[in-house]
């Protein structure tokens, strides 16, 4: 008895052990810094917007995607898969969240807007018609948003087209939809409230003024891979 006692001692010591291993072995994730000022996007987002967003909201996601991966983890080399399945819905929202941020970041410049040039161009003229009705499809998908979500242009890869698609809350473009994400508008409150409070279109008409062209042309080849 005295045996089997030990025995189960040792396992859980090497389990615990193994957990902390695996713990600190796990790359946590960051927040990644932004190519630009705070300041640098307006009069179109203003600084106090942007510093909130990414500094304090966009840290939030992070910080909870390692908390709730940490717990999975531990989970997962518990073989419970009860808390597994519970944990699910945090690491979409968290996870999707610092996803979906992470592109919106790059997808701004204080050097944007105009139109696209070359390759991406004339994937959005064969897709769409024109830019001008592009711009208008995705504007109105982005603000019939019903609640908190995102509105994104994505690249259909069996198909070789462009897409327009919205995900409510933070759920993940590709991870929920199949396309691969390329531009994607942020329509949550704290995106915009303080300077445009309820007026969602506003707000989508005022971000076409600082969209990195260069970035989503970038993205688009890199998803034709």
């Amino acid at each position: 008895m005295l045996c089997r006692v030990g025995h189960i001692k040792r396992c859980a010591a090497s389990l615990s052990q193994t957990l902390q291993q695996v713990a600190a072995s796990r790359q946590k994730h960051t927040l990644p810094d932004l190519t630009y000022d705070y300041g640098a996007l307006e009069p179109h987002i203003s600084a106090e917007i942007m510093q909130l967003h990414h500094s304090k909201h966009h840290a939030t996601y992070v910080n909870n995607l390692n908390i709730t991966e940490e717990k999975y983890q531990e989970a997962l080399a518990k073989g419970d898969v009860t808390t597994q399945v519970a944990l699910q819905a945090a690491l979409k929202f968290n996870g999707g969240g610092h996803i979906n941020h992470t592109i919106f970041w790059t997808n701004l410049s204080p050097n944007g807007g105009g139109e696209p040039q070359g390759e991406l161009m004339e994937a959005i003229k064969r897709d769409f018609g024109s830019f001008q009705k592009m711009k208008e499809k995705m504007s109105a998908a982005t603000v019939a948003v019903q609640g908190s979500g995102w509105g994104w242009l994505g690249f259909e890869k069996e198909s070789g087209r462009l897409r327009i698609a919205a995900c409510a809350n933070q759920d993940p473009l590709q991870g929920t939809t199949g396309l691969i994400p390329l531009l994607g508008i942020d329509v949550w409150e704290h995106a915009y409230y303080l300077q445009y409070k309820n007026v969602r279109p506003d707000y989508v008409k005022a971000i076409w003024n600082v969209i990195s062209w260069e970035n989503v042309s970038e993205r688009l080849q890199t998803a034709k891979k």
